[in-house]
């Protein structure tokens, strides 16, 4: 559901339920008033009967109940906007994330974490962090390729080659059977709505030889939520 399309639907269920409201009370008072006018008072003694007009306010009665009426909708209406409000903002911001790797090359003596980011929400985000087992990388430890054409459906695979953050600013990457150009990062990553991106990070911190099998979590972070995906560190060779 869009944003858009959230605050029409809101808007018309507001304007319903306070439709609601006024046609209530002007029932009860209406309903009061006809009661009031046609109340019949017995005189005691010489046993004659006499429709008086009653001119009076509204009774303590129908006063309490029109005044507890409006508070239960007054609280249903806040209700639904808080419910509607908090709704609307976990349906906008939505990222899937899959294929999430952690290798270790004994050879070489390097790590390497690799994870597929699909925006399934309706608004674009920008990824403020992103952690390997629990330690922050470096930007310049990242390097991403974005796309809104191609659908990642095999998986993602070590590079042959250690991904120098230090000489190289782009990093040629087969990604669904295609050599993809990925960018070096410098700051935080922007995501539009509907694209998918790879993201390879080199040398993530506390990975070690004997970390082999163990698991650990990739967790990438925007300014609204945290996405956290679990994965065994595996062997390169």
């Amino acid at each position: 559901m869009t944003y858009a399309g959230s605050r029409s639907r809101f808007r018309t269920v507001l304007s319903r339920i306070c439709r609601t409201l006024v046609q209530l009370c002007v029932a009860l008072f209406y309903a009061q008033t006809i009661i009031f006018k046609q109340r019949l008072i017995l005189l005691h003694g010489d046993k004659k009967m006499k429709l008086l007009k009653n001119r009076k306010a509204l009774s303590t009665v129908v006063t309490t109940l029109i005044i507890l009426v409006v508070s239960v909708l007054l609280a249903t209406v806040v209700t639904f906007y808080a419910i509607n409000v908090t709704t609307t903002r976990v349906q906008e911001e939505s990222l899937f994330l899959t294929k999430q790797h952690v290798w270790y090359n004994t050879t070489g003596a390097w790590a390497e974490a690799a994870i597929v980011v699909v925006n399934t929400g309706g608004k674009d985000v920008v990824i403020d962090k992103i952690t390997v087992r629990g330690q922050e990388s470096n930007w310049t430890n990242v390097y991403y390729w974005r796309t809104n054409t191609v659908t990642i459906s095999n998986d993602l695979e070590v590079t042959p080659y250690r991904l120098n953050a230090t000489t190289m600013s782009t990093a040629s990457i087969t990604v669904q059977g295609s050599p993809q150009t990925f960018n070096q990062s410098s700051d935080d990553v922007t995501l539009k709505s509907g694209y998918t991106m790879v993201l390879y990070i080199a040398d993530p911190d506390s990975i070690a030889l004997n970390d082999v099998g163990i698991a650990c979590g990739i967790t990438l972070f925007t300014a609204n939520a945290q996405y956290y995906k679990e994965i065994n560190i595996q062997a390169a060779q």
